[in-house]
């Protein structure tokens, strides 16, 4: 299946979570209205929500909780873009300027801030503990993660252990919140509720390391935003690290010198060293494993065309190219 077509699995549903989304955006101050308008409308894969919603689905959920759930986790993603956009500096996002661009720095930092208030402020109305207590840790456990990852940042002695840490928790962590409360919501029993867990933290994982790959293959027109980002912010991501550990001395010292320094200037010879040192295809090796992880997740939950969408969900994230 394509991205759209498992998107049609939950039509409705789908929709329904745009017109919460558009509704709970509105404020009264009009600057804010303005940018948190801009991202949202900014278009963007909606992965996070749309798990929600299989998750949901797959666990024979038959109310409306889980519409204002995936517009929950939207929020609190869409609220990490704009946070993460200013901490990287980041001038392009899915093929538009950034928010912190357009707008500046405080704006879109204070923007975020109202996203992760308003999306508090939506737990609170769906008066579900359980559901609270899990975004509520994800959301801590997403800021530890881009702690960390500035922690990593111009640093090429990061390890990969290092690098995993980081993307468990700045990326699966909402992932795996979002197929968890899901079950949640379908009322399933605990082995349900823990697959689905595992199934997120597995498929997020995939979807992070995929996109550290792209940053050094990709299409720049579909992949929305500048070759080389990462290595220009001096990120040590899993096909660098990779390569640090397998290049001859000279391309070891470029690629060390190259995260030390953020720049772009070997980019061409470090996109090359990359590839040939097999960065990319150990760190595709690793997303495909986690992506079987996840499938095999999958195996306690009853046959339906929404399990069949998560399957799919889960091939998807290895196999995009953008």
């Amino acid at each position: 299946m394509t991205l759209e077509q498992i998107r049609e699995l939950v039509t409705a549903d789908f929709e329904a979570v745009d017109q919460v989304v558009k509704h709970r955006l509105h404020s009264r101050v009009a600057l804010v209205d303005q940018v948190a308008t801009y991202i949202i409308r900014s278009g963007g894969k909606r992965l996070r929500p749309l798990l929600v919603l299989l998750a949901a689905r797959a666990c024979g959920h038959q109310g409306t909780q889980h519409i204002d759930a995936a517009a929950i986790v939207e929020f609190i993603h869409t609220a990490t873009l704009l946070h993460d956009d200013v901490v990287d500096g980041s001038s392009l996002r899915r093929g538009l300027r950034t928010a912190n661009e357009v707008f500046g720095n405080p704006t879109s930092v204070l923007v975020g801030d109202f996203l992760y208030s308003r999306a508090f402020q939506m737990m609170v109305a769906l008066d579900r503990m359980r559901v609270m207590q899990i975004l509520a840790d994800a959301t801590n456990a997403i800021a530890e993660g881009e702690v960390l990852q500035l922690m990593n940042a111009r640093d090429p002695d990061t390890t990969e252990a290092r690098y995993i840490d980081v993307i468990h928790r700045k990326t699966a962590q909402l992932f795996e919140a979002g197929a968890q409360i899901g079950a949640v919501l379908g009322g399933a029993p605990p082995i349900i509720e823990e697959s689905l867990a595992r199934y997120g933290k597995h498929i997020g994982t995939a979807f992070q390391l995929v996109h550290d790959a792209l940053d050094y293959q990709a299409d720049e027109a579909r992949l929305g935003k500048h070759l080389g980002d990462d290595l220009a912010e001096g990120k040590p991501t899993l096909p660098l690290i990779y390569a640090l550990q397998q290049g001859n001395d000279k391309q070891r010292a470029m690629i060390r010198e190259a995260i030390e320094n953020g720049g772009l200037g070997q980019l061409e010879e470090i996109t090359r060293a990359v590839a040939s040192l097999g960065g990319l295809a150990y760190t595709a090796r690793l997303a495909q494993c986690e992506a079987d992880q996840a499938l095999a997740a999958l195996a306690p939950l009853p046959e339906s065309i929404f399990k069949e969408g998560l399957s799919e969900l889960a091939r998807f994230a290895v196999a995009r190219k953008h």
